[in-house]
């Protein structure tokens, strides 16, 4: 019920780095629903948001959280991937990397916060929550999605009782959200995704990965998807924080651009191809997980963006990217919208014998 209550049954995907409450707010009011990249928030940052989306719209919105384990550091896995970092700080005039005080922010004291601020829905990636933690926020009133890449995957969120499973197709922009098996195991495309995760769970089922224009949507959604997520096309919205070198990167992308890696944060990710990956991807296989290198690599990354310089920043999107297009986001909601009811139109009348041969 709550995700057929959407005006538009298109979610914007909660892609950190690029999605502030400026965009959540803008699908959100629009019809859609907004999602807020809350990781990196601070417990207090992660409540005050909440009360100022609510504040701000009574439309539906949500909170996304990446699911991480205490953090357990080896130190000589640290020192290297510093010295391997250390050439490219040097090319951006930064000092000497020092070790961060915490890698990233406990995920515990952010899921209470979430729990006692209560938004209309919440989504997870990178794991999955306990069966006493779905309760505890579906007691709350809060909506409760779980990302997953392979069909396994869905039914443990089925099993802890999600209230809808987010199938992430291979084709998604950023990070992977593959947490049962290795990523080389869990590379499935959006279709297919959909299409054996609808047979296996009761849960609504919401399509992402590749969905960047209206023919998509309509695709996903006559393939019995509740809704779609969709990232890459809201990446050239005003309302992003897209950098300007990431903008530029996209507006200028070639055909088929866009590769997995794990060397800007140490978990696989998609995003256009730059100098940083490619000279990285040898040492793959030896980089810190996720969040260390992604905290060891923050520093460079900004001022990367702050000097123009797109060749090593994460410049995460998905293989669709050569569709995104630059605009208001509440326009960009309703043109998707607009161009998947035209596109479902078509095909009911092409093949109901309307339409030219």
């Amino acid at each position: 019920m709550f995700l057929q209550s959407l005006a538009m049954p298109i979610i914007q995907s909660p892609m950190l780095g690029a999605a502030g409450e400026a965009l959540t707010l803008a699908v959100s009011k629009v019809g859609g629903m907004g999602s807020l990249a809350a990781a990196s928030m601070t417990p207090a940052a992660l409540r005050a948001a909440v009360v100022k989306l609510r504040s701000e719209t009574d439309k539906p919105f949500a909170i996304n959280l990446f699911v991480l384990p205490p953090v357990k550091a080896d130190a000589a896995e640290v020192r290297d991937a510093m010295a391997r970092l250390a050439p490219w700080r040097e090319r951006y005039g930064l000092p000497a990397q020092i070790i961060p005080n915490q890698w990233a922010e406990p995920f515990e004291l952010q899921f209470a916060a979430l729990l006692e601020a209560a938004p209309p829905a919440a989504s997870f990636t990178f794991g999955i929550l306990t069966h006493e933690q779905v309760s505890a926020l579906k007691s709350r009133g809060t909506f409760v999605v779980g990302t997953a890449t392979t069909v396994a995957e869905a039914k443990a969120w089925e099993a802890v009782g999600a209230d809808a499973v987010c199938a992430q197709g291979f084709e998604a922009g950023g990070h992977r959200g593959t947490f049962l098996k290795h990523v080389g195991e869990s590379q499935i495309g959006t279709l297919a995704l959909l299409s054996t995760i609808r047979e296996a769970i009761a849960a609504p089922v919401i399509a992402a990965g590749g969905i960047t224009d209206g023919r998509a949507i309509a695709a996903a959604l006559a393939m019995g998807a509740a809704a779609v997520q969709i990232g890459t096309a809201y990446l050239l919205a005003e309302e992003a924080a897209t950098s300007a070198p990431w903008r530029r990167a996209i507006a200028e992308v070639a055909d088929d651009a866009t590769h997995l890696t794990r060397v800007f944060s140490g978990r696989y990710a998609r995003g256009i191809e730059n100098d940083f990956m490619r000279e990285m991807q040898e040492f793959s296989d030896e980089i810190p997980a996720y969040p260390i290198q992604n905290a060891l690599t923050q520093e460079m990354r900004a001022a990367a963006a702050k000097a123009g310089d797109a060749q090593a920043l994460s410049l995460w999107a998905g293989q669709s990217v050569k569709l995104a297009r630059p605009g208001a986001a509440a326009e960009i909601t309703r043109q998707l919208w607009a161009d998947a009811q035209a596109a479902l139109r078509e095909t009911t009348r092409h093949y109901a014998g309307e339409g030219s041969a």
